[in-house]
């Protein structure tokens, strides 16, 4: 049996996983589980950067493997599916039949399941919010007891915990979501460069509101008078082309290097030649969907090019009011520590309010960069981005994390009483197990 790993393998924690293939399953195969190791975690298709995804008895249930469609109204809208299906194969269901996932995070091999838990958003949160915000139901087991559904109406409390509950309220073993339609599966696109944050957040006032989506890379090695510089895109549904489904070819890293290729001397030129590369002005282009959404996912095991020690995923969120001065201080900070990524991703959250209770973004601008594993970051850049974000009144995303901790956890998200008083028992994660025991 191979062992399972989060995406950015810190903590270095391999799990063993316990398949499942069926729904009806599902209750005999958490009794085994808990039977012999006391607790578990459901484990969907292991896209959780941090610890949260990691069971803390390093014995997790592999949801993957319920994958069906079990229930579509394609007149409406309306699909229910198995929590293991990933967003990729529901895409590929629904494409076809004019309809779209609305709201997807950046990459489209997470599992629906993993979508609810960690109540993802993307470059629509503006509009559209998050997962959990066209969530209608879910069907939730918890140990010892017979599926319960939840929505809105049924179940209230359980459902508000589960969105965004990183799987610590039982198993999902289906979703009901509500679909947008779609005319082309193609992406209207307006790409421009800009030369600091302060002209991002001028763009981002003026054009978000105008269309669908909207993100912006930002140069995290850039410093002095070009710090904050990065590319702007906004996009929308075409209005006319075909409803293909994604099937380009997909490149592969076959193994992790003994160091990172990600480093100061390949990410300086880097950056550099990308951001030179974008126009000058607004300009015009159309893209299909996969590079537009998931651009790393035509790059199968892309996490392997952080070297054998893995890297962490440093995603954060702050309020309006504080946005542009904290953001920029955060980039300095990285910048002058010489670390950082190649894909450093900058976007407005908007004031549509999540039914989650721990659900991430708030109304403010997120940034999420990632840096190759060291002893550095722990011992003095995050400590210090941290404090800025703190003092920011902002805060770091579960799904992302794999050192924030447990003060600032709950005082970032002081709901997570509730989530705890509803947890199950038998579910317990590495992550939960840091932040609140």
């Amino acid at each position: 049996m191979s062992l399972l790993h989060s995406w950015g393998r810190v903590p270095d924690a391999p799990q063993r996983g316990h398949g499942c293939s069926w729904r009806s399953e599902l209750p005999a195969s958490v009794a085994r589980v808990v039977a012999d190791h006391r607790s578990t975690l459901p484990y969907g298709n292991g896209r959780s950067y941090g610890d949260s995804c990691l069971a803390s008895s390093d014995q997790v249930l592999q949801m993957r493997g319920l994958d069906r469609l079990i229930e579509a109204d394609w007149a409406g809208g309306v699909v229910q599916v198995e929590a293991g299906m990933t967003l990729a194969e529901l895409l590929a269901l629904a494409i076809p039949r004019g309809w779209f996932l609305p709201v997807t995070p950046g990459t489209q091999f997470a599992t629906v399941g993993g979508a609810i838990g960690n109540d993802v958003h993307g470059k629509n949160h503006h509009r559209r919010g998050t997962f959990g915000n066209h969530l209608l139901s879910f069907g939730l087991l918890r140990h010892g007891e017979p599926v319960v559904e939840c929505s809105p109406d049924d179940n209230a409390e359980l459902f508000a915990a589960t969105i965004g509950g990183l799987g610590l309220t039982g198993l999902i073993c289906w979703a009901k979501v509500r679909l947008i339609p779609v005319r082309a599966s193609q992406i209207n696109t307006r790409t421009v460069r800009f030369g600091g944050l302060a002209e991002f957040f001028a763009l981002s006032s003026t054009l978000d509101s105008q269309h669908e989506y909207a993100v912006a890379w930002v140069d995290c090695m850039a410093s002095g008078a070009q710090r904050g510089r990065g590319v702007y895109i906004v996009g929308d549904h075409a209005r006319y082309g075909s409803l293909e489904v994604g099937e380009r070819r997909k490149l592969g890293v076959p193994f992790a290097p003994p160091v990172s290729l990600v480093n100061r001397y390949s990410l300086k030129p880097f950056n550099s030649l990308y951001w030179r590369a974008h126009p000058k002005v607004l300009t015009d282009g159309r893209s299909h969907y996969e590079p537009f959404f998931y651009p790393l996912d035509r790059i199968l095991h892309w996490n392997r090019i952080y070297g054998r020690r893995g890297f962490q995923q440093y995603q954060c969120v702050v309020p309006e009011s504080t946005s542009q001065d904290a953001l920029s201080e955060v980039l300095s900070q990285v910048s002058a520590a010489g670390q950082g990524s190649f894909l450093a991703v900058l976007k407005r959250c908007g004031h549509l309010r999540s039914p989650g209770l721990l659900s991430f973004p708030m109304p403010g601008t997120s940034l999420a960069l990632d840096f190759p594993q060291s002893t550095e970051l722990g011992a003095q850049l995050f400590p210090r981005l941290d404090a800025i974000v703190r003092e920011a009144g902002g805060r770091l995303y579960p799904a992302k994390d794999a050192h924030m901790s447990g003060a600032d956890f709950r005082h970032a998200y002081p709901a997570w009483e509730r989530v705890e008083a509803l947890r199950d028992p038998t579910l317990m994660s590495r992550f939960w197990k840091r932040v609140i025991v």
